[in-house]
């Protein structure tokens, strides 16, 4: 088949029509233009839902708030034909506030993956004949995590617990002499977890090293309802709904993630993170013939140049970093390989402790058979962090 064109919605790529479809980047604001480190960032001015241990870094006379929207230019190119599309798109929102002095709690809302596309293509069934590809959805995840200090304010332990919903709908119709489309319906609902340590160790007064791991055990039987749809149309139209699979035949994979970071106080942060899905042991309608395991590395930085000053510019933070990734979808007994460049800046807000984080990133989606689809994304995401002192006992005169 010769694709025609294809069109998204809130995801853009035809790969979604696998899998769970695109996975989501689970940090936040400052770590996004970082090249999506996490595991290892430990800072009382950020949320960092990567490792839950992260939360207890907060003081106790603060709250939190981070909102974040996302913004996408696409390019796709499958050899014959070329398209650029646009779209745009709430990221999360998350809250963190302490509970005692070496207690912390975050609770938020943040994707798991995307799935939006639509494409069409000559079918083989005769002149004229086509078949059309299109599809919607996504899992969320709504989180509550506890991280507590257990030793010196250096090591410290977290955890998640979520509760996972969502719908992916995909649908095909095939236009011969008659019409025949197809409906299939995904309809997930469970509970996952996430579990995070951060060991920091003290370089100078300022200097630091922290070493952070995240372990998420597998959703071995996904709650889940799916079935299909299917409509055939010549003189008249029926419709025949069957269930196909219920709580039985899909699941999500073990991911554990390990990453170490460099900070020096007001001055520069360097960060390094690595993480492995185990998709291979994952199912979606009883088989795990699309997956499988999934590697990706991150490296990023901060730096400010002078946080004491009056000079705006200098009080900013300015980030960059990069990540490498390969797929976790099986396609055409291929896949492809991500490789992605980010920027972006910390503004402090008035306050000078809120920001305004941006972050411009570039992704080249590398395909490994010249029969898959050349991608590339352009990325602008905003955030918000509101900083404020809570909690905070006034003393009159």
């Amino acid at each position: 088949m010769s694709v025609l064109s294809f069109a998204q919605n809130s995801a853009n790529s035809p790969y979604t029509r696998y899998g769970y479809g695109a996975l989501a980047d689970r940090s936040f604001g400052a770590g996004r233009a970082m090249g999506g480190i996490g595991y290892g960032l430990r800072s009382s001015q950020q949320i960092n839902p990567m490792n839950p241990a992260s939360y207890s870094a907060m003081d106790s006379l603060t709250f939190l708030l981070d909102a974040g929207v996302m913004f996408q230019l696409s390019w796709f190119d499958d050899g014959q034909n070329k398209q650029r599309n646009m779209n745009g798109n709430f990221e999360y929102v998350a809250m963190q506030f302490p509970l005692t002095r070496r207690l912390a709690m975050s609770v938020g809302l943040l994707p798991y993956s995307h799935v939006g596309y639509d494409f069409g293509a000559y079918a083989e069934d005769g002149p004229g004949s086509m078949v059309e590809y299109s599809g919607t959805g996504g899992l969320t995840e709504v989180y509550a995590g506890l991280s507590a200090d257990i030793w010196k304010k250096r090591l410290a332990f977290g955890a998640n617990v979520s509760y996972m919903f969502g719908k992916i709908d995909h649908r095909r119709q095939i236009t011969t002499t008659n019409v025949m489309y197809t409906m299939n319906k995904i309809d997930v609902h469970d509970v996952k977890f996430d579990f995070g340590m951060q060991y920091t160790h003290p370089l100078t007064k300022t200097e630091r090293m922290t070493f952070g791991v995240a372990y998420s055990p597998a959703v071995k039987k996904l709650s889940t309802t799916a079935y299909d749809v299917i409509s055939f149309n010549q003189y008249f139209t029926s419709v025949v709904k069957a269930d196909t699979f219920r709580n039985t035949g899909f699941s999500l994979p073990a991911s554990y993630g390990f990453g170490v970071t460099y900070t020096k106080d007001y001055k520069a942060v360097l960060a390094a993170d690595v993480s492995c899905q185990n998709w291979s042991g994952a199912q979606l309608f009883g088989s795990s013939d699309e997956f499988k395991n999934r590697i990706k590395v991150a490296l990023g930085g901060e730096y400010i140049p002078n946080n004491f000053t009056r000079v705006y510019l200098n009080r900013l933070r300015y980030r960059a970093g990069l990540h490498y990734s390969n797929s976790y979808l099986k396609i055409k007994d291929s896949g492809y390989n991500e490789l992605g460049v980010s920027v972006g800046a910390g503004f402090p807000m008035p306050d000078n402790r809120s920001f305004l984080n941006a972050s411009f990133e570039y992704v080249k989606v590398m395909p490994g058979s010249k029969a898959l689809i050349h991608e590339q994304y352009f990325r602008f995401t905003l955030s918000y962090t509101f900083n404020e002192y809570w909690f905070f006992k006034r003393k009159m005169e």
